[in-house]
């Protein structure tokens, strides 16, 4: 077995690189306990320091703040979660949604259980709740999820029709993270086996409609291009898997403000068109550890309750140092960016910028032209 650097008792022969990355894994393992241990609020840099037998120093060369890395002690959790297997028989929206509030509900704590105390993600809504800075991306997170969750619910309902059931996962979402809180505040108050019949019967709430959002007959159409498309080697944070860039299809860069974008491309585009989501943001020390988060427990609820066959044709990359952005042609990144291009035969064919980017690319003509 080849020698790993975390096994090497001569610091010396350690590079930069892997002190920096040995580190950070020591001040989010010391992070963790710490949070779990006495919560956020009273939870101290100083005392993670100690624990990972660093200075505080070396704590916020790591991370920018306590915040930052919170969000980062919950991603790193939410990634190295086991992965579950797929719904051995799922065949109808009731049941996919029964078995994702089963995979929910089974982490509720029960009455007079005292785990809750070791869990660091009990404080996350009110850390949240706390600063604008993070109810807005988280906002626009939970948008993501709904629309991915209701792309699946469609998959699973395909011969019920044109129904648009994302309004369905926004209240199936709605009552989860709700319940999610009581049984954090009032651990026992909530039935889990309640909680699962309420999401089964959700499947029958009536669907979206139309979907029209009443600025699109106002954007202006992509510009034809031709470009050149590199995109560098990427992950589909859903998939956990390579995810092939240069596929036809729309490629969408969205900053945490406007993640609800990727919708306008997934209804205007063409049938067997991919389109991907590069999140980005303009703080990622802070807002890119909570997107990493929220992604992975997304996927891992697809995993718990969809077969292969009713996941949607969305991929979401996370793209913290703007690379995969710049390879869009989007030179700076914020909270509010929303570039789309459009991909043909390996080249860019059509570049869309601003509020109504994703639509006008998905809709821009073959080859760029309209």
């Amino acid at each position: 077995m080849p020698e790993s650097p975390h096994d090497r008792s001569d610091m010396g022969r350690l590079t930069r690189a892997e002190v920096q990355e040995l580190n950070r894994r020591k001040v989010l393992e010391a992070a963790c306990e710490e949070f779990g241990e006495r919560g956020f609020r009273d939870a101290k840099i100083d005392r993670i320091a100690e624990r990972a037998g660093l200075t505080r120093g070396a704590v916020y060369s790591n991370f920018p703040g306590k915040r930052a890395l919170y969000f980062a002690v919950l991603a790193d959790l939410a990634a190295r979660a086991p992965a579950s297997p797929p719904p051995a028989s799922v065949d109808t929206v009731g049941e996919a949604l029964g078995a994702l509030a089963r995979a929910r509900v089974a982490r509720f704590p029960l009455s007079g259980d005292d785990d809750q105390h070791d869990n660091p993600a009990r404080d996350l809504p009110s850390v949240v709740l706390a600063d604008a800075q993070t109810r807005q991306p988280y906002a626009q997170l939970l948008k993501l999820d709904a629309i991915v969750l209701g792309l699946a619910l469609e998959g699973m309902a395909r011969g019920r029709g044109a129904e648009r059931l994302v309004p369905v996962a926004e209240a199936v979402l709605t009552l989860l993270h709700g319940a999610d809180q009581l049984a954090a505040a009032a651990p026992g108050f909530a039935d889990p086996f309640q909680v699962v019949a309420a999401c089964e019967q959700l499947a029958a709430l009536a669907p979206g409609g139309d979907w029209a959002p009443p600025h699109l007959p106002y954007v202006p159409k992509a510009r034809p291009v031709d470009e050149a498309w590199s995109p560098p080697p990427s992950t589909d944070a859903l998939r956990g898997g390579a995810v092939g860039l240069a596929d036809d299809g729309v490629v969408a860069v969205l900053g945490l403000h406007r993640l609800e974008a990727v919708e306008e491309a997934v209804r205007a585009a063409a049938p067997g068109s991919t389109v991907t989501a590069v999140l980005v943001t303009g703080e990622p020390g802070e807002l890119g550890p909570l997107a990493r988060l929220t992604v992975a427990e997304l996927g891992a609820g697809l995993r718990q309750a969809f077969p292969e066959r009713a996941w949607p044709q969305v991929r979401l990359v996370h793209d913290e140092l703007g690379v995969l952005a710049a390879a869009a042609g989007v030179s700076a990144v914020s909270d509010a960016t929303e570039t789309a291009v459009r991909v043909q035969g390996g080249r860019v064919v059509a570049r869309a910028e601003g509020r109504g980017a994703c639509y006008a690319a998905a809709t821009a003509a073959p080859g760029g032209r309209h």
